[in-house]
């Protein structure tokens, strides 16, 4: 099995991590924050160029989860589990399921996933049943 690469970005109070694995290139947090998110520099993301209130808020709203932070005071956590499951249907993009799931892949193998999901709506994706952003090469419609 292929490790995740993990990424990791700290402002010294709060720890950004970023999955790219997960990330579905919707750019939801370059344009929230382009202070911080420079997809074209190395490293990209310069987490000192904001507030840690305006980096949790913007973290809170990523669509593919790809982003999440945790205060170093505290260390890592686990995301709570939540009832609350949401969904929405993203224009031209893919479905995204907010909350605790459980999700049995074509293999076999389950998965659990916390936070929000982008799941393929477009079937180009190389990361099925998830999202990889392929729609937006794609030029899919829906």
């Amino acid at each position: 099995m292929e490790r995740e690469i993990i990424k990791e970005y700290s402002n010294g109070e709060l720890t950004i991590v970023w999955k790219p694995k997960t990330c579905i290139h919707a750019a939801a947090c370059v344009k929230a924050l382009p202070e911080v998110y420079k997809p074209n520099e190395k490293p990209w993301i310069q987490v000192e160029n904001a507030s840690t209130e305006a980096l949790k808020a913007q973290i809170d709203t990523c669509p593919s989860g790809a982003l999440s932070y945790y205060m170093n005071s505290t260390g890592p956590t686990e995301v709570e589990a939540s009832a609350d499951i949401k969904v929405q249907v993203l224009e031209n993009g893919p479905l995204l399921v907010n909350g605790t799931l459980e999700v049995t892949n074509s293999d076999g193998n389950v998965e659990t996933k916390k936070r929000t999901t982008a799941f393929c709506r477009c079937g180009a994706s190389a990361n099925k049943p998830y999202c990889d952003g392929e729609h937006s090469k794609i030029g899919f419609v829906g």
